[in-house]
């Protein structure tokens, strides 16, 4: 086929992962793309993905129904136009029934073949099988019903549905004179450049282990191979596909050979996200016996932990040939777990702003927000950014930033110098908002880069209010009771209700991964010392910016010392929030972003007195 010609593609499974990386990849190329969906709300959520991502020309819907015969694409006049056809439809999912993975990955492949054969103009249909389940013989279809059965028993429903339809659509395909080709992808992960995947099964669920500290250990040796692909390289191997006459009638492996082996992976991983990497290993097959609830991995899994190799050479060739190469593969990995973990493994909210993670002097930080931005918020305790996030969203651009040793950030308060220097270098005139501990931080920040603070809000400042009860120094109870704390529990302590636990449940997940309950509760012992209080005291007094404390009337300042308000005069302004505590942020945003925007408007005055009370 002429790369000039006119390119008409027809993507089924056009939502999923790897069809909406491949319309990409196609409107990149400058093929008009017809997109198979279920219903409007689908074709929706995809075209508003596709929008996000830089798509030219946006897909036209095909409406497509998978129980109706010949898909209910009988009179869809669009579809005489078509050049080719990608098949990326399926269930992928562990735990199906033999009925309904059959249904999903066997009987629709059928389905979407006998169409093709309907298209005269057809000249390539594409179907995704996979680097374990590819390279089944046609001639043995129709498999029988023993040999399906033996098959679901022995791979699992996942895989032995993927196996017979690979099979099937060979069969098909060559029966009804249908050009092809088919791509075995192993796992893959996300975009090469920027890790970016919204995937959590397979390898991902063991990234998530590792993470929160849950992975026993390693499992495999040094010969177990479970390979990688990034989903915007197999996108665009995908798309080159009908442009190259030699590739009809062949199936190709596409995955990374220079993917480590597991626990070499597994090592590589933990070191990027700085945890303890498990010290032991475990044969793949003593996993294969093990009961599923001492291993947490699903059997269907583990299959996927094997010692076999796959024979990639015809898809490098391919790769070679049209100027294919990719990602060096340990950064690309490391990548992808970054944006994992920053989407906390699919159980972060949706929200237009960006996460990830960023290194300010040897921390690793992670934060919510552009990568640059004037106005920057520390959260307290013990909390973290995602309950700033709607917050933030309001204000934007903002970046908040777990500090050093809370959240999902790595290192302690020893390290908040160099590392407020650091996140204060993008910009020359930071305003900065602290909650809480994060006020001390926020204030230590100014007192240290006076050239670079022009302003603080400081949200809650404990140094300015009643220090917290003895309990408070008691940081090995506190630390062991903020790590067994379910969300409601920690709701009802900060706020005296449960109604904030949604908004409390990733901090929860956090206090639960190593170290982090034992570095919030020293800090929480340490917030009661008068002569850090005194101290922070004396750095606000000479901070020569605008100062806005704002607090909840039901947690409010102590009474100001006279040089504080002496020394800040008209620069100080103080907003009281009607009915609120500690943690406004939780139970009273709107009013707080509210106050914020206050503090961000050049032309509001600052006052001592009286408070402005919302």
């Amino acid at each position: 086929m002429n790369s000039v010609e006119t390119r008409n593609a027809l993507v089924f499974g056009a939502t999923g992962f790897v069809g909406r990386h491949l319309i990409l990849a196609l409107d990149a190329a400058g093929v008009r793309v017809l997109a198979a969906c279920r219903t409007q709300r689908s074709y929706r959520g995809l075209t508003d993905w596709l929008s996000a991502h830089g798509c030219r020309t946006l897909p036209e819907l095909v409406p497509v129904d998978f129980d109706a015969p010949s898909l209910g694409l009988h009179a869809v006049d669009d579809l005489a136009g078509v050049t080719e056809i990608y098949n990326c439809a399926g269930a992928y999912r562990f735990g199906m029934s033999e009925d309904e993975a059959r249904k999903a990955n066997v009987d629709s492949v059928r389905e979407v073949v006998a169409l093709a054969a309907e298209m005269s103009g057809l000249r390539r249909m594409v179907l995704v099988s996979g680097y374990r389940t590819g390279g089944q013989d046609p001639a043995e279809v129709p498999w029988s019903a023993e040999r399906i059965h033996r098959a679901h028993r022995t791979l699992g429903s996942y895989e032995a549905s993927k196996a017979e339809s690979d099979a099937v659509f060979q069969a098909e395909a060559d029966r009804l004179g249908v050009p092809w080709s088919i791509v075995n992808p192993s796992t893959v992960s996300g975009v090469g450049a920027t890790g970016e995947s919204d995937q959590y099964l397979g390898l991902a669920e063991s990234f998530s282990q590792l993470w929160n500290g849950t992975l026993a250990a390693l499992p495999g040796n040094n010969e177990t191979f479970v390979p990688v692909v990034p989903v915007d390289y197999l996108a665009r191997f995908m798309s080159l596909l009908p442009l190259d006459p030699d590739s009809a009638g062949h199936a190709y492996w596409i995955l990374d050979d220079a993917t480590p082996a597991l626990p070499e992976l597994f090592r590589a991983v933990a070191q990027h996200y700085r945890v303890k990497v498990p010290a032991f290993g475990i044969p793949v097959g003593l996993l294969k016996v093990l009961p599923r609830a001492l291993t947490k991995a699903d059997p269907e899994t583990i299959r996927f932990m094997s010692t076999d190799r796959y024979p990639t050479e015809p898809a490098r060739e391919f790769a070679d040939r049209h100027g294919m190469a990719l990602p060096e593969s340990v950064p690309a990995i490391q990548r992808w777990a970054d944006h994992l973990a920053a989407q906390r493994f699919g159980e972060a909210a949706t929200t237009s702003l960006n996460r990830g993670f960023a290194e300010y002097a040897g921390v690793r930080t992670f934060r919510v927000g552009p990568d640059h931005a004037e106005t920057i918020v520390l959260p307290g305790l013990p909390v973290n950014a995602d309950t700033w996030g709607g917050i933030a969203e309001t204000l934007q651009p903002a970046i908040v930033a777990d500090l050093p040793g809370l959240g999902m950030s790595n290192g302690d308060s020893r390290m908040w110098p160099d590392w407020l220097e650091q996140l204060l270098s993008s910009s020359e005139s930071h305003h900065l908002v602290g909650h809480s501990i994060g006020a001390a931080a926020a204030v230590e920040a100014a007192d240290r880069n006076p050239d670079r603070v022009r302003q603080l809000t400081l949200v809650a400042p404990f140094f300015l209010q009643q220090p917290a009860g003895a309990s408070a120094r008691l940081s090995f109870l506190t630390a062991h009771l903020l790590r067994r704390m379910s969300a409601e529990a920690l709701s009802r302590q900060l706020t005296g209700s449960e109604s904030s636990a949604p908004l409390l449940r990733t901090s929860v997940a956090d206090l639960r991964r190593a170290g982090t309950s034992g570095r919030a509760a020293r800090l929480l012992r340490a917030s009661t010392e008068h002569r850090w209080r005194t101290s922070l005291i004396q750095q606000l007094t000479e901070f020569s910016g605008s100062v806005h404390l704002i607090v909840g009337s039901q947690d409010p300042l102590a009474p100001l010392a006279p040089e504080l308000i002496d020394a800040l005069g008209d620069r100080l302004r103080v907003t009281t929030i009607d009915a609120a505590g500690h943690h406004p942020q939780l139970t009273h945003p709107a009013d707080l972003t509210q106050a914020i925007q206050t503090s961000l408007d050049p032309a509001a005055r600052y006052l001592p007195q009286p408070p402005l009370v919302i």
